[in-house]
């Protein structure tokens, strides 16, 4: 019996994890000391990232065999809206945020990655593709809300990823990948495994981008 994707997975991406978690971005988000104007890019760009997201899966979703895995993954859509739409509520006026209309090289290609993974990609792969997201965000806020500053500027952004109602919608993004991997072949496992960790990195350079937001300009 072969071992469970999101295991394997989530081993091999074991170090990009740890150093998100230790990012300058996390630490600025645990402790309250992101500077203004990285938290502003850093949010600018995630509220189109999300928007790409919700499609790459709204597309995944529509290519599902089973109607009821049809039913989950667009239901991951639409919450993927959801949660971007209410923390971009709240900070977007906090901070008087202003809406940005381009994205920075790092979204532009995890974008690109997600979406074609999941339009020329199959099931499998699409899903491969998206899962790092949930996953990482998941590890990094239950981390971050362990150690976050008490009534910290940025706590409601640790909340919502480090949420109970979050972490069910993981773990069912997490048992999908896991179904259809177990029904792929090695060599499209293969290219899911290529997939998540190809993903797995570009959030990470998401992360550096946003963390050095002013050496970039469009």
């Amino acid at each position: 019996m072969r071992e469970l994707f999101s295991a394997m997975a989530f081993v091999l991406t074991a170090p990009i994890l740890e150093a998100m978690q230790k990012h300058a971005l996390a630490l600025g988000l645990t402790r309250g000391t992101l500077l203004p104007e990285q938290f502003t890019y850093f949010m600018q760009q995630d509220n189109l990232y999300r928007v790409t997201r919700a499609r790459a899966l709204a597309l995944a979703g529509a290519k599902m065999p089973r109607e009821e895995d049809m039913e989950l993954v667009l239901e991951l859509s639409r919450q993927t809206l959801l949660i971007g739409q209410d923390i971009r509520r709240l900070f977007f006026k906090q901070y008087r945020i202003q809406p940005a209309e381009e994205k920075g090289p790092a979204c532009m290609a995890c974008s690109s990655h997600l979406l074609a993974r999941a339009s020329l990609g199959t099931p499998a792969e699409g899903m491969a593709a998206l899962l790092p997201r949930f996953w990482l965000y998941r590890e990094i806020g239950a981390r971050m809300r362990k150690h976050a500053a008490p009534n910290g500027p940025y706590v409601k952004w640790i909340e919502s990823y480090s949420s109970k109602e979050y972490s069910l919608l993981v773990t069912k993004a997490v048992d999908l990948t896991d179904r259809l991997a177990g029904d792929a072949g090695e060599d499209e496992r293969d290219r899911m495994f290529a997939a998540f960790v190809y993903a797995s990195r570009l959030e990470c350079g998401f992360w550096d981008e946003s963390a050095h937001a002013a050496s970039w300009s469009a």
